[in-house]
């Protein structure tokens, strides 16, 4: 290749959402009919994702739920162009988009890895931490409660003590006999 010149084909995503009217397997048909659209185009499907049946965040053509699917793929702009045609006109699809995504390499995706396990490693010591805080909150809870519960313990022992009194002092007295 030139290094003026820049290679015309580039690597896109399109996520589009399947209405609702349509089962789940009928769905998955209409999914196949889209990657059917873009490799009539020219297009090479990378990778694939089906994320199943979501509510929308508003009504779209009086549907509440749709079902979502994800795909990458290598073309041309003048295929993307087709593509986003074909689906635009279709009644299968509610709504598309397609967007250039950019391609990482082997550095960078290794870079994004060390980054994401740092990142798990300080979430999980974060949640120790607040597990440990909990604990120790707890702890305090149940000591300030066994007080308050020895010294409600202790008052009743001492209003049974007062009450054994009386009732000697009433078992005793001349008066009843």
């Amino acid at each position: 290749m030139s290094k003026t010149k820049k290679s015309n084909i580039g690597h896109y995503e399109v996520l589009f959402i399947v209405p609702n009217k349509f089962t789940e397997d009928e769905a998955k048909q209409v999914i196949n009919t889209v990657e059917g659209v873009i490799t009539k185009n020219s297009g090479e499907i990378d990778y694939r994702e089906y994320w199943g049946k979501k509510k929308l965040a508003y009504e779209i053509k009086h549907n509440a739920y749709g079902y979502y699917a994800l795909a990458e793929f290598n073309a041309s702009k003048e295929a993307v162009a087709l593509i986003n045609q074909e689906l635009r006109l279709s009644n299968d699809v509610l709504r598309h988009q397609i967007v250039i995504k950019k391609v990482k390499s082997e550095k960078e995706i290794a870079k994004a890895k060390v980054i994401q396990e740092k990142i798990d490693a300080k979430r999980k010591e974060e949640a120790k931490e607040l597990k440990k805080e909990a604990e120790e909150q707890e702890k305090q809870a149940d000591k300030k409660s066994n007080s308050k519960k020895t010294k409600e313990i202790k008052e009743k022992k001492g209003d049974l003590k007062e009450l054994d009194q009386k009732l000697e002092g009433i078992l005793s007295a001349k008066d009843l006999i």
